[in-house]
């Protein structure tokens, strides 16, 4: 193992174990935030650190039987050889491992997210097809048990959505579901066409991470709040009293809105998370611009005029752009079995950050 390495996961360990030991203090209970953060950071060290042990156990074990084979004793020396063979082979796998372990961790990776969807170039099939979108996420979402919670939808007149606006909580769901944000397009016949054509038209995604209030700090007197009646899916309260909230944050023009809910107190609570994220993600977009020198995510930028994936029904293929990934299961992929693609995006962005890691050693 490389010098550099050993050093590192040194360190890791050694955070690790001083983690634990804090965690194991009866005063630790009584400040929660501290708690929480301590644990999270234990919780992104327990692979590396757990597998470290491991190493160094084999690595142990590989000396002593080094030893054994200097007794002298034939059937010792075989024994000892095999079992040294073994060893390396599972340390030389480990230190592969340890290499992903080791990049630099994205924070938002465990947060929930807010998603954004909008039909956008291809009017009502545009936000059929936005629909369509909005029901792979809750599919794949159920697969990996996730919740899924509606925020905001105004829908399209032939069905799906203009715009639709929904959170996803459960483990890690940033870490998996962040290479989704961009354009993407669809290749088919819409159900509207009559003469049989294929049609391209596109739907935007946005994925936000959800930001507390300590990730943003939002001044109250930059935010327009105002009330409406509800329309669309709003339940008994629809047109009869102001529920819907909508809230635009000045200094940037966001606009959120939502109306999801009966009540007026719980509609801008969501709409006050939403307009968090969405802060949230125009500064980190503004930050990420100024460092010219710093590495552009390969994958994408998140921006929405990137195209990044296109669905083509006549071949039941996906493509994303980005990788040059294609598979031909565009019916599964649709019914949420986006792993496949998803594993390629992370395993491609991993590639590109130890060829960073390389670079700079």
């Amino acid at each position: 193992m490389e010098e550099s390495m050993r050093k590192r996961l040194d360190a890791t360990l050694k955070r690790f174990h001083d983690l634990e030991e804090e965690l194991a203090s009866p005063d630790i209970a009584e400040d929660v935030a501290k708690l929480t953060k301590l644990s999270k950071e234990r919780s992104n060290l327990e692979e590396a650190a757990t597998k470290y042990e491991l190493f160094l156990t084999l690595e142990s074990h590989n000396k002593e039987a080094l030893e054994m084979e200097n007794s002298g004793d034939p059937e010792l020396v075989e024994l000892a050889k095999e079992e040294r063979k073994e060893n390396i082979a599972k340390m030389e796998a480990m230190e592969e491992e340890f290499k992903v372990l080791l990049l630099p961790k994205d924070p938002n990776d465990d947060k929930n997210i807010i998603v954004e969807i909008r039909g956008a170039v291809g009017g009502d099939e545009a936000n059929i097809f936005a629909g369509d979108l909005m029901r792979m996420y809750a599919k794949y979402a159920e697969k990996q048990g996730w919740k899924l919670q509606l925020l905001d939808a105004s829908l399209g007149a032939a069905g799906g959505y203009s715009s639709v606006s929904f959170m996803i909580k459960g483990e890690n769901v940033y870490s998996k579901l962040k290479f989704e944000s961009g354009a993407h397009r669809v290749q088919r016949v819409p159900k509207t066409e009559a003469s049989g054509r294929i049609h391209t038209s596109t739907a935007t995604v946005l994925v936000m991470p959800e930001a507390e209030e300590v990730d943003v700090q939002i001044n109250p007197n930059d935010l327009k709040i105002d009330t409406y009646h509800s329309q669309g899916a709003g339940g008994q309260n629809v047109n009869k009293t102001e529920s819907a909230v909508r809230i635009t944050h000045l200094p940037t023009g966001l606009v959120v809105a939502c109306q999801t809910e009966k009540a007026q107190l719980q509609n801008k609570e969501i709409a006050m998370q939403m307009i968090r994220a969405k802060v949230l993600a125009y500064f980190q977009e503004k930050e990420d611009a100024k460092r010219a020198s710093e590495r552009k995510l390969k994958v994408g930028t998140g921006e929405r005029s990137e195209k990044i994936r296109t669905y083509n029904y006549p071949q039941n293929r996906v493509t994303d752009h980005r990788i040059g990934f294609t598979v031909q299961k565009l019916d599964r992929i649709m019914e949420g079995e986006l792993d496949e693609v998803i594993d390629a995006l992370i395993h491609f962005d991993q590639e590109q950050k130890m060829l960073e890691e390389q670079e700079n050693a």
